[in-house]
């Protein structure tokens, strides 16, 4: 659990770049601090780990104030993942993803078992990757690569500052679902920096929205779709707030309704874990304007078509 409690941060005489900020970060929570460049989420994100000093208030990590933890094993317990991945051009992938636990003092079987585990977790080639240097790799190999030697140590927390941003779209899209479906695994509790509302709805749990330094909203990015707490938040979030609403939802939420339409064999299909988003783009791509919906076992249950999805967003939005 990572508190804020009262957080100020001053430069120089009287710039706040974060003005009395205070939330929670529940255990097993990704929280996205969201808003736009100079807003204070990168000031407060680093400083959990004490790379930016705080001027008025506290953190707390597990209920123990960061500020009376030692400086470099307060860093070492927390994973941290940067936009630009910061992988060692010197160091093999296998000395990079085992720095920390190295720096920890494991010995060499239980480094090449955290190693082993977690290539699997990202699917890289265990061996084929271990000799191989940061330059050897794609963007998005080298961003897995950060991603896991963030891991390394088993971290309670992880800070991730844009992680993904330097990656191109679908490169980015990817990689989110792999970082997501390994969170469904471990749950870890991170902080997540982002200037995309499109990813801030994908990849958090809460979103916590800022501008000049104040939090304007701390809430699930459902609640803050349909209920922005002001106007800056209406216009952050855009007018389109109900188009991103849709990838929240699940064609599973329609079919627990018993809300699908009749079985029907379609030129495309959706499975139940499509959100409601995409399934939407495939039933404006298909000639019938309608999909056919499939579960785990690639067995049809229903079909959903634009009017399902609409009546959906009605009893939503009522």
């Amino acid at each position: 659990m990572i508190e804020y409690k009262d957080i100020t941060k001053v430069y120089g005489e009287d710039v706040k770049a974060v003005d009395d900020v205070s939330f929670t970060v529940e255990d097993g929570e990704i929280v996205v601090l969201l808003g736009p460049s100079g807003c204070g989420k990168t000031t407060l994100l680093r400083m959990v780990n004490r790379l930016e000093s705080i001027t008025e208030g506290d953190i707390l990590l597990d209920g123990k104030s960061t500020s009376n933890l030692n400086e470099i094993e307060l860093r070492r317990g927390i994973g941290y993942v940067i936009q630009s991945n910061g992988l060692f051009p010197n160091m093999t992938i296998e000395q990079n993803v085992t720095i920390v636990p190295h720096l920890l003092g494991w010995d060499k079987q239980k480094k090449e078992e955290r190693y082993q585990k977690l290539m699997k977790l990202v699917g890289l080639d265990v061996e084929d990757f271990r000799k191989r240097f940061p330059h050897e790799l794609s963007g998005g190999q080298q961003q897995r690569i950060g991603v896991i030697r963030a891991l390394a140590a088993d971290p309670p927390a992880m800070l991730m500052d844009e992680p993904f941003g330097a990656l191109d779209p679908i490169i980015r899209e990817k990689v989110q679902d792999e970082f997501l479906a390994i969170q469904k695994e471990l749950h870890k509790t991170i902080l997540f920096v982002s200037h995309d509302i499109n990813e801030a709805i994908k990849m958090g749990d809460k979103i916590a929205l800022m501008k000049d330094g104040q939090l304007m909203q701390y809430d699930t990015p459902a609640n803050i779709l349909q209920n922005p707490a002001n106007e800056f938040v209406t216009q952050f979030v855009g007018q389109d707030r109900t188009i991103k609403s849709l990838s929240i939802h699940m064609v599973n939420d329609i079919y627990s309704q018993n809300k699908l339409k009749e079985n029907k064999k379609l030129a495309k299909q959706v499975s139940l874990n499509t959100n409601l988003r995409d399934a939407l783009g495939a039933i404006l791509e298909s000639k019938e304007q309608a999909v056919t919906v499939v579960n785990g076992q690639n067995e049809t249950v229903g079909s959903l078509d634009f009017d399902g999805i609409n009546q959906f967003i009605s009893e939503l939005t009522s």
